[in-house]
């Protein structure tokens, strides 16, 4: 295994920086990522107090992640499809109804985990 260089240093906080560059643009430019962001919020320790187990927590709290992860895809294909044009193409709609039911299907799994693991 070759040594950690400062130049792979370099590459990880640039990463970092366009990773942070993009959460704060998803959070200005969105606001289904927005909404989604203050529930996580509420959510995140409502997680580590109802969980029992450190498991349920990963789940209660992976759910939570799960539906950020699929709504920042969700904006980026939509931004990708907004930049292409403004002309409806069938193509275009499929893209961000695949996308929005990605994000639907993303906040199911939240919510039938958190009843399974709550109340059952």
């Amino acid at each position: 295994m070759k040594p950690t260089n400062k130049a792979d240093f370099k590459r990880v906080l640039r990463a970092t920086h366009y990773s942070m560059k993009g959460l704060k643009a998803a959070y200005i430019n969105e606001a289904a990522f927005r909404q989604e962001m203050w529930c996580a919020i509420i959510l995140f320790p409502l997680a580590l107090i109802l969980g029992d187990t450190n498991i349920e927590k990963a789940l209660l709290v992976g759910t939570i992640f799960i539906v950020l992860i699929t709504e920042l895809l969700n904006s980026a294909v939509e931004s990708v499809v907004d930049r292409i044009g403004s002309d409806f193409h069938e193509l275009s709609g499929r893209a961000k109804d695949i996308g929005s039911a990605a994000v639907f299907m993303s906040m199911m799994l939240l919510a039938i985990t958190w009843i399974l693991v709550l109340f059952f």
